[in-house]
């Protein structure tokens, strides 16, 4: 995909409706031929919306206004540029755990949770966060900071408690550290202009990580994800789970792990793009919707909802 289409995707499938600020900025971008040429002399991997966003804000660029923001950019490329090849787009949205949620109480507990791609770690401490679905009531441990809202359709399997976690351990190429106030800094200017309620949900649950740090391995996650396995203790359930993670990857990676997955004595939740798992995707009983963009849950391989990038909906499918 060209620089422009990607920019011009983003702003009306992804941002249209949850940051009008990005849903401008991007459109304007791709309508821009002078700076959709200079990201596009980025290398592939680092020519995201989200991650060139959030680098400017990072370095406190003026992206609620695009007629500032082009000299802006185009002043302070060089920093932006830095910053982008520096760092990774680690989106470490807590609200994912909302659409975990079925699953992961459903399987046999207690568990031991190991989180590919798991930037600070956030996405494991299901545990410790409240949910309301659908504006029901809100249920989890009392006086947990954290509340997740999503809203679902079809037959949603609703757990009445969050699971019981004995063990958790994630692995990333650069793992975020939630003591730092540096990486914390960037997990916000990850989060969109004006979701205001997502950025007070990630700074609780760094409180929340913070109370507990998360045990983090460095490596890839061919390479890492089998001895956490294998750290697992006995008399738990081992789950690995991901979210948006593959689509960053090269396709003989993805299948790489996937083949690293089918020999673990695990169960693997993925919850990733469409197309980032053929064998999830052949198996959808219809496709994805094409109005907006939209990730695909999976347990063990089989796919049982659409989900909402951010944790913000959960469409169960008849299967």
């Amino acid at each position: 995909m060209d620089t422009t289409e990607r920019y011009r995707r983003f702003a009306e499938r992804e941002a249209r409706g949850h940051s009008p600020s990005y849903e401008e900025l991007a459109g304007a971008i791709a309508r821009d031929d002078r700076l959709t040429a200079l990201i596009g002399r980025l290398p592939e991997s680092k020519r995201q919306p989200n991650l060139l966003l959030g680098a400017a804000r990072f370095l406190g660029g003026p992206t609620g206004d695009p007629a500032s923001f082009r000299p802006w950019l185009l002043d302070h490329w060089d920093e932006v540029r830095a910053v982008v090849l520096e760092r990774r787009t680690q989106t470490n949205e807590p609200g994912r755990c909302a659409v975990l949620l079925p699953l992961l109480a459903a399987l046999p507990q207690p568990l031991a949770l190991i989180e590919v791609g798991a930037s600070a770690g956030l996405c494991l401490y299901p545990d410790r966060y409240r949910y309301s679905y659908d504006g029901r009531p809100a249920f989890g441990p009392d006086g947990g900071p954290v509340t997740l809202d999503c809203r679902t359709a079809g037959p949603v399997p609703l757990p009445a408690r969050p699971p019981t976690v004995v063990w958790r351990a994630g692995t990333d190429l650069n793992p975020l550290d939630v003591s730092d106030d540096g990486d914390v800094h960037w997990l916000e200017c990850l989060v969109w202009p004006e979701q205001t309620h997502r950025l007070r949900r990630l700074r609780d649950a760094v409180r929340v990580a913070r109370a507990e740090p998360p045990h983090l391995v460095r490596g890839d996650l061919n390479e890492t994800v089998r001895g956490l396995v294998a750290s697992a203790p006995a008399g738990a359930t081992p789950v690995v789970f991901h979210s948006a993670v593959l689509a960053y990857l090269p396709p003989g990676a993805r299948d790489a792990f996937a083949e690293t997955m089918r020999a673990l004595p695990a169960h693997w939740i993925s919850n990733e793009s469409p197309g980032a798992l053929p064998s999830v995707a052949e198996r959808l009983p219809r496709p994805a919707p094409a109005d907006r963009a939209s990730f695909v849950l999976a347990l063990d391989e089989r796919p049982v909802a659409f989900t909402g990038p951010h944790g913000q909906s959960l469409e169960w499918l008849e299967t």
